[in-house]
């Protein structure tokens, strides 16, 4: 993907589009004014060295010693990335891919080693053990909260993470079933990463904008519940880093448009608020948390798929 010295005759600038591919993409991010990640296969399948390591148990590391570590390093250098994502390391232990010298170059020479944040994925030992933030499995959801953050690497294809031409409709995600996954997610303190694999020609499928289109403006609404929270004390909210707003996120319209919260207490309450309708909301004590009356919506309105209490503390 991109001119990369150990990989001459077979990179993104010799064959196919001719073209610096990482740096295209990493130009773009930044004049966005987002922070940029590149993902790194620590194994290449069909790599004659690769498969002479495999075929040796693992004992030899000439594919790590003469392949993936210059070349891991020479994306570092040149990119510069915030995050490296590394992937492909359930065939072996760390210690066959001399993660832990990369590691320690990476946070001591590289020059990123101030910034860089990594993942957990550097040997089929280190998921969910080592890391920056943890990966674990593909499409981990704990729904618990998490002392360590994490991140959801999800797909909104069920079962690939490419584009299937012969996927039918229920092979993929709904809008609603993105946000409950966002939802959960952040508020057990993870981050979410949501695949969609274009096309050979790299065209975007228009099911997947009109997914990311609709989840946008979601986020319009609720993103305040989203952006800059962190996890309370219970799954489903989150609360401001100040302590003052907690957010409870339904994924339902409750019956009666009466919703009950059983972890708030009544006398720490000073108004609540529905994200993106206007005036407060009325609440009542109950023996064990409060009862909230849901507004009456205008039938064109913008509010679905879930619904964001905004919970001001005294």
């Amino acid at each position: 993907m991109w001119p990369s010295k150990h990989s001459w005759g077979w990179n993104a600038v010799d064959v196919g589009p001719k073209r610096d591919l990482v740096g295209d993409l990493a130009a773009a991010v930044r004049k966005a004014d987002l922070k940029f990640g590149t993902y790194y296969s620590l194994l290449e399948f069909f790599n004659p060295l690769f498969l002479s390591d495999q075929a040796a148990g693992y004992k030899t590391q000439d594919f790590i010693k003469n392949k993936m570590d210059p070349e891991i390093k020479e994306l570092v250098t040149n990119y510069k990335p915030d995050i490296v994502w590394a992937d492909g390391s359930w065939v072996a232990d760390d210690t066959y891919f001399d993660s832990t010298n990369f590691l320690a170059w990476l946070y001591n020479d590289s020059p990123v080693k101030d910034t860089v944040v990594v993942n957990d994925r550097w040997g089929k030992d280190t998921p969910g053990k080592h890391g920056g933030f943890y990966n674990m499995a593909d499409r981990t959801n704990p729904k618990k909260l998490m002392e360590h953050k994490f991140e959801n690497a999800m797909s909104m294809d069920r079962g690939s993470w490419g584009f299937r031409r012969n996927a039918e409709l229920w092979n993929y995600l709904t809008t609603w079933d993105l946000i409950v996954e966002l939802v959960q997610t952040v508020s057990c303190g993870g981050n979410i990463l949501i695949n969609i694999g274009p096309t050979a020609d790299g065209v975007i499928n228009l099911l997947f904008i009109e997914r990311l289109t609709q989840f946008g403006d979601w986020l319009k609404v609720n993103g305040e519940a989203i952006y800059g929270s962190k996890p309370w004390t219970h799954q489903n909210d989150t609360i401001t880093p100040d302590g003052k707003d907690v957010y409870s996120t339904t994924f339902h319209w409750p019956q009666n448009s009466q919703l009950k919260l059983g972890a708030v207490d009544s006398q720490m309450v000073s108004k609540i608020e529905m994200l993106g309708a206007p005036g407060e909301l009325k609440f009542t004590m109950l023996d064990k948390g409060i009862q909230v009356q849901f507004p009456n919506l205008p039938p064109d309105t913008r509010l679905q798929y879930a619904w964001t209490l905004k919970i001001t503390i005294k």
